[in-house]
């Protein structure tokens, strides 16, 4: 089989990928290891936060604005609810910078860019917070507040699913349960070998995740880390807290990158919050990721970052899920062309980040293949800024 395309991996970026190709008529097949959507890479677990204003630097807005054009269309498309725009609460310390990966000042960012933008949002302190938002109560007198009414989050699971049933109407082939062992460049095109046979192709792109690194070879094996990351939801004792309009929310609360949380307001019909954490300290082989929660992390959990800050929340976890994080060192993306491979295009890690862009990334890198102009820019996502990056 010959195809102008060949998408490695059916997750977030990857499913975006064939939609877009697909839809403009590319003769496009896609591959994953296992069968999309699953619980076995970043792109699971409910829920996913989509902000506008995305502090981690201005290359990510317009990506983030496509990506919340695109799920309404695919709603419209498909008849799924897959974007809730809830609003987002950031909040900070207002005595202290509020640090993230690959940021000094996360919030100040974050209201910067959104003014730079001209995106929607209002800053809200202590008293204004108490009042809209009674169950962030707990965060003290020296909170501050970044309120974005456009953001909310995405059902990470229906939007890849919506994508790849809507793919292959438009005539791509899908080959779940399949995994890639190896890419080699041929002539003019890519030959992909998989345990159930080969493929060519004019092109491949790699959305691999935290199989990246061994399938791409150097220097991605090199600069790629999978972490392990933990996802928690928590009974509430006091719903009404929780009301309908509740939003999604980052809370920053000290000035390392672990003194921070995330998390989103209960869905319909459940009396639960999910909250999580990122870390980067540990990281490890993607095949060997220890898929349990212990009561002792769930319970360090608690007491870091929900007890004291989010009222009327319980202990009580009803539901975990590990998910991983394949991270670069600067906590970046990387799209961009494999240096060693002609004809690959390479779009892996995500850095926990990706899905809020990921439709707006399969849509920009589809523009590119067919020669479109106004595409997303994705320049600052090379390889090259990476030290030891190969080009």
């Amino acid at each position: 089989m010959h195809y102008d395309v060949i998408v490695i991996g059916m997750g977030a970026m990857g499913a975006a990928t064939l939609y877009q190709l697909a839809r403009r008529g590319v003769r496009v097949a896609g591959l994953d290891r296992f069968a999309p959507p699953h619980d076995q890479g970043s792109s699971h677990g409910d829920t996913r936060i989509t902000r506008q204003a995305a502090g981690e630097g201005a290359a990510y807005v317009p990506l983030a604005l496509n990506s919340q054009r695109i799920w309404r269309e695919l709603e419209a498309l498909s008849g799924e609810a897959l974007f809730e725009a809830c609003g987002m609460l950031m909040l900070s310390d207002s005595r202290m910078p509020s640090r993230a990966p690959g940021t000094a000042d996360y919030a100040g960012d974050t209201a910067a860019l959104a003014r730079a933008f001209g995106i929607e949002h209002s800053l809200l302190n202590a008293a204004r917070i108490r009042e809209r938002f009674p169950q962030f109560a707990g965060f003290g007198e020296q909170a501050v507040g970044y309120y974005e009414p456009g953001a909310g989050y995405v059902r990470p699971e229906r939007a890849i699913d919506v994508q790849l049933r809507l793919a292959r109407q438009l005539g791509a082939d899908l080959y779940p349960d399949t995994a890639v062992t190896a890419i080699e460049s041929r002539g003019q095109g890519v030959r992909v070998h998989t345990r159930n046979g080969s493929l060519t192709a004019d092109r491949a792109i790699v959305s691999a995740g935290m199989w990246a690194g061994d399938l791409l070879g150097e220097p991605f094996d090199r600069l790629l880390r999978v972490c392990r990351q933990q996802l928690f939801w928590f009974a509430l004792d006091e719903p009404e807290r929780f009301a309908p309009g509740s939003p999604v929310y980052i809370l920053l609360h000290g000035v390392a990158d672990t003194e921070s949380c995330y998390g989103f307001p209960p869905l319909p019909g459940e009396n639960a919050i999910k909250i999580a954490t990122e870390q980067y300290a540990d990281a490890g082989d993607p095949d060997a990721i220890d898929r349990t929660i212990s009561q002792a992390e769930i319970d360090a959990m608690y007491e870091t970052h929900v007890a004291g800050r989010l009222l009327g929340v319980s202990r009580r976890a009803v539901k975990t899920r590990v998910c991983t994080y394949t991270v670069t060192p600067d906590f970046g993306f990387i799209i961009d062309a494999h240096p060693r491979l002609a004809g690959v295009t390479v779009v892996s890690a995500c850095s926990g980040h990706g899905f809020k862009h990921s439709a707006g990334i399969g849509e920009a890198l589809a523009m590119q293949q067919c020669g479109e102009t106004g595409a997303a820019d994705v320049s600052a996502f090379s390889l090259a800024r990476l030290a030891g990056g190969g080009h």
